[in-house]
């Protein structure tokens, strides 16, 4: 676990591989999750490329915001830390809020993004505001812990206990008044009308069992993006790279070679 200073605020980031990558894979976490979350990616991919997944402030090791962030807040933190790192461009893979993120980067830089990889993710979710207003009021009256486990069937398919273990804890730490305004974040997203816009490589990626973004998501996501391509994953749900990491990371790969 590294630390870089982005206007103030301690931002915690993991970085593997080769340091001489000029356009490293970048990845960004979902809401009730840390960079944590890619350890299996990180490992993989870093064995042949440089690879970064980044904490968002009021996540895993980064400091607490002041105030409340906005999507546009959280992707330029992200940008000034790939200042302050000598990154220019990046292959960026998003999951869920992490994929809302990876578009609002584009927003703000497109020139920046080498590709994008959209995990699980939306343009527009069609409950978004339903969802907000159950996690708010779910966790005004219960700890992060008790809304963890019981969202966690929502999650993932894989029985695997230590995994499920993990996930609950990471969740059960995220600080209520950033886990609120994060929610808002992603799940109030519309970013529908930008997909005809984006030129970026882009691989959409998503569980065959996805509960929170089902597939339709996804293939909306893939349709309305030029030249995208949609991968499903199966045996996975909603946190996809944990269910069946082998496969996610393998449809990065195909679509890494594609591209380079």
């Amino acid at each position: 676990m590294s630390i870089i200073k982005v206007n103030g605020l301690n931002i915690g980031y993991d970085e593997r591989g080769r340091m001489i990558d000029n356009s490293p894979l970048v990845f960004l976490h979902g809401v009730g999750s840390d960079k944590s979350v890619w350890r299996e990616q990180l490992q993989h991919f870093g064995e042949t490329r440089r690879t970064i997944a980044f904490d968002y402030a009021g996540y895993g090791d980064s400091d607490l915001p002041e105030s409340d962030l906005s999507r546009g807040d959280v992707a330029k933190s992200i940008l000034e830390a790939m200042d302050a790192l000598s990154i220019q461009t990046a292959h960026f893979c998003g999951l869920s809020m992490g994929g809302v993120i990876a578009l609002e980067i584009y927003k703000q830089q497109q020139n920046r993004v080498a590709s994008l990889i959209l995990a699980d993710t939306f343009a527009k979710h069609p409950t978004g505001e339903d969802i907000v207003k159950r996690s708010l009021d779910f966790i005004k009256t219960n700890s992060m812990r008790d809304f963890a486990t019981q969202r966690i069937a929502a999650l993932m398919v894989s029985d695997d206990a230590n995994v499920r273990a993990e996930v609950i804890e990471t969740m059960s730490k995220i600080d209520k008044k950033s886990y609120a305004w994060a929610t808002k974040a992603v799940w109030q997203a519309d970013n529908f009308e930008m997909l005809p816009q984006i030129n970026a490589p882009t691989l959409v990626i998503c569980g065959d069992s996805d509960a929170p973004t089902p597939v339709a998501l996804s293939e909306e996501l893939a349709s309305n993006i030029k030249r995208a391509k949609l991968v499903i994953i199966e045996r996975a749900g909603h946190l996809s790279n944990l269910d069946n990491p082998a496969a996610f990371n393998k449809s990065i790969e195909n679509f890494m070679v594609r591209i380079e």
